[in-house]
């Protein structure tokens, strides 16, 4: 299982089954302007804030699951679209 998360605000934002799937979401985040949703982040200082979306790998056969990996992948700000790892 793969979660997209939001690290910054500990938000998770979307389960998937396939690393592919969630990369494709990531994709189409990507696409999406930094201040419209789901890119606009939820706290008071929207503007000056962003999203920093992680890839966590999950082995969900196990309760509770248990965290495989963990990467960094895409960061979304005011400032821009900026890929940190493989999209």
């Amino acid at each position: 299982m793969f979660v997209i998360e939001d690290e910054l605000h500990a938000e998770w934002q979307g389960e998937f089954q396939t690393r592919q799937l969630a990369i494709t979401e990531l994709r189409r985040r990507a696409m999406i302007p930094w201040n419209e949703m789901p890119n606009a982040a939820p706290c008071t200082s929207w503007v000056t804030c962003g999203r920093s979306y992680e890839l966590v790998e999950f082995d969900d056969s196990t309760v509770p699951w248990k965290e495989l990996s963990r990467a960094l992948i895409l960061e979304i700000s005011a400032s821009g679209v900026r890929w940190l790892a493989d999209g």
